[in-house]
């Protein structure tokens, strides 16, 4: 009798593996085998130390992605696109190289809730149309179409996540407390924004579910419970960790000393509706609010 033969593992291909790809991974192996993709040769030694088999490759250049297409069963996109420009060539140059096989057969793009632009604090699901108001949201934009269409042409079940304010107190880039340390200001109440976030390690869950189970051609908010304006949370973490709390501005002391791309996020306010996220990938926040993570955290 012939001895039985292991189940092949299948093959995530991470593009963009940063801190949520690094997280993602850790929840994946064993089970998983996951290809990184990088454009730095010298990350390759710190993603194989992780776990992952590093692929060197750069979106901005296409000939360096011609094997992609048929390595893994699966991708989860998280580069970001390029800093200029109202579209996202990155995305377009990933998903040619896609298309030259039909190994792919899930596709999870980190896509960001600055598509939406400003919706005057109120509270909506992924029904909302979406109504970029700046290049960083069209960019965007322009990707979640490209993927969309990959998938509907292809086959592919793609789908969007976007995400908000990502946040974790061992993220760089993502600790709030160095925000409130730097004495960076925040609205005065009155002009205050309704602001989303999501723990980096609730974010690897929800694109772990996805790439499990997400629906073809379905957006999902990845953004946790609260209902917090851009002041108040900020004031939770100085309370939390003991640290002065941000000077407020009025909108027009702010536009006087801000930079463009700073009052851009002080001028869009927005709640998001994550029950999708809930009740269709099973995800059960660890951190529905920031408050939980700094409970926690005690404070340190």
């Amino acid at each position: 009798m012939l001895p039985l033969l292991r189940a092949r593992r299948p093959v995530l291909l991470i593009v963009g593996c940063g801190d949520i790809g690094l997280r993602v991974l850790r929840r994946l192996q064993p089970r998983w085998r996951v290809l990184a993709l990088t454009s730095s040769p010298q990350r390759v030694a710190a993603l194989r130390q992780a776990g992952a088999v590093p692929l060197v490759g750069d979106l901005d250049d296409p000939a360096t992605l011609g094997r992609l297409a048929a390595l893994a069963d699966a991708v989860l996109h998280l580069a970001p696109p390029p800093l200029h420009g109202a579209t996202d060539p990155r995305t377009r140059c990933l998903l040619r190289a896609l298309a030259r096989s039909a190994r792919v057969r899930c596709l999870v793009y980190a896509s960001t809730s600055g598509v939406y632009g400003d919706a005057g604090g109120a509270l909506f699901d992924e029904t909302r149309a979406v109504h970029p108001t700046t290049d960083r949201a069209r960019r965007r934009v322009d990707a979640e179409a490209a993927v969309r269409h990959h998938g509907r042409a292809f086959a592919v079940r793609a789908c969007i996540l976007r995400v908000p304010g990502i946040y974790a107190l061992d993220r760089e880039g993502g600790d709030p407390r160095e925000r409130v340390r730097r004495g960076a200001p925040v609205l005065a109440a009155v002009d205050d924004v309704y602001t989303n976030h999501i723990h980096a390690d609730d974010l690897a869950r929800a694109c772990v579910a996805a790439l499990m189970q997400a629906a073809p051609q379905r957006v999902y908010h990845v953004s946790d419970s609260s209902e917090l304006k851009m002041g108040d949370h900020f004031d939770a973490v100085a309370d939390a960790f003991g640290l002065p709390r941000p000077p407020r501005l009025t909108r027009s002391e702010a536009a006087g000393s801000l930079s463009a791309v700073q009052m851009s996020f002080l001028s869009e306010s927005r709640r998001l509706d994550n029950r999708r996220l809930v009740r269709e990938l099973g995800v059960n926040l660890r951190y529905p609010t920031p408050a939980t993570a700094w409970a926690e955290a005690g404070g340190r």
